[in-house]
């Protein structure tokens, strides 16, 4: 059976919600880099240069699933769903080298604190990418529940952890520029390096894991059994095998039937279990061999043997 296309719909909110990211990081780098030049702050620094990254990780984004929306071809056959995983490896490593070069910036200003100027301003720019990081965060959200895109998914983790990471440095600016304590505002710009560092990490293991071919979560695997046996003519199913790709969904499975069926009606029940779970998953690669029950036979070699369920 051949993967089904993502619908219009599907493909224009990922488009959407990608190119609003790209937006709203070019706008933050805009008004951040105004407020780090009037007030010196390494904590808006350490933003600044977050967005920056953002923005790049944003392009990537923007780029990638469009390119994984992209329909199979005769050179890959199983669609270009991984595009997406590796644009979130992308934007794991972006993120964890602006943590890393922010982190040392601020072990600097620590040994030697900074007084930071133009404070309100540098304040009220912050409180304004809080504003926008939380508006973009929501609109990713709405976006995943309908698509599952791990690419909009690792953007919306980095720009999750900034919105953790902007209210720490709106502290820390805070501090430094009304209470006179200057290694406070370095303090902060070294937690929003340890922050982007630790959202870098679960970038790296939602990627890896799909690269690697994870199986679906356990609920998804018991609603494609569920499914696929709803028909009381198809009796069981066993080596089940999933995996996702990108936006698409792959899944083998045998059946168990009964043995005196013709090979039309087995056709027909599995044709009818496909639609089934096409209405569930309607992105999805599916495959289904038929067992006669009991004399079902290993297949796949070596390979079969270390399969389970």
């Amino acid at each position: 059976m051949t993967l089904s296309a993502l619908s219009p719909d599907t493909q224009a909110l990922t488009r959407r919600v990608t190119a609003l990211s790209v937006a709203v990081a070019a706008v933050l780098i805009v008004v951040k880099t105004a407020a780090w030049l009037a007030s010196g702050s390494v904590a808006m620094l350490a933003s600044l240069s977050d967005s920056g990254l953002d923005l790049v990780a944003s392009l990537i984004t923007f780029f990638a699933v469009r390119y994984a929306a992209a329909p199979p071809d005769a050179e890959h056959r199983f669609g270009h769903g991984k595009a997406e995983a590796f644009s979130s490896l992308m934007q794991g490593g972006l993120v964890f080298a602006s943590g890393a070069l922010i982190g040392q910036e601020a072990i600097r200003a620590l040994l030697n604190p900074r007084p930071v100027e133009q404070g309100l301003l540098a304040m009220a720019v912050m409180v304004v990418s809080i504003g926008l990081t939380l508006a973009l965060i929501i609109a990713q959200s709405k976006v995943l529940k309908s698509t599952g895109s791990i690419a909009v998914s690792g953007d919306r983790a980095h720009y999750a952890a900034d919105l953790g990471s902007n209210a720490v440095a709106l502290v820390g600016i805070g501090a430094a520029a009304f209470l006179g304590v200057g290694w406070l505002d370095a303090f902060a710009g070294l937690i929003v390096a340890l922050w982007l560092i630790w959202g870098a990490v679960g970038v790296f293991r939602e990627a890896a894991s799909q690269l690697m071919d994870r199986e679906l979560p356990d609920e998804d695997r018991a609603r494609i059994v569920a499914l696929a046996t709803e028909d009381p003519r198809l009796l069981g199913v066993h080596q089940l095998r999933t995996r996702a790709s990108g936006p698409y969904v792959h899944m083998q499975m045998h059946a168990d039937l009964e043995a005196g069926i013709s090979l039309t009606e087995a056709h027909s029940i599995m044709v009818a279990a496909e639609n089934r779970l096409l209405e569930a998953f309607p992105a999805a690669d599916i495959i289904i061999h038929p067992d006669p029950r009991g004399q079902a036979e290993s297949h796949g070699g070596l390979f079969a043997e270390a399969q389970h369920g």
